[in-house]
């Protein structure tokens, strides 16, 4: 959850940036203040596709501030 739209939408394109495909949902597909960001796993994922996403949003939620 990052409940604000604009940070969904700049938090989705930096981990696009980062080779990681995530959709920010805002207000109206959610309720307004619940934003969020939605990926999809595939069992065709092996353990070095999951680390890259993972490091992604790590990277992605240090410079956003989200995580520590």
């Amino acid at each position: 959850m990052l409940y604000g739209a604009k940070l969904a939408q700049e938090f989705s394109r930096d981990l696009f940036e980062e080779g990681v495909f995530a959709v920010g949902f805002f207000y109206p597909v959610v309720p307004k203040e619940q934003a969020r960001i939605r990926t999809q796993m595939s069992a065709a994922l092996d353990m070095d596709h999951l680390q890259k996403a993972l490091d992604a949003f790590v990277k992605v939620g240090k410079k956003h501030k989200v995580i520590k």
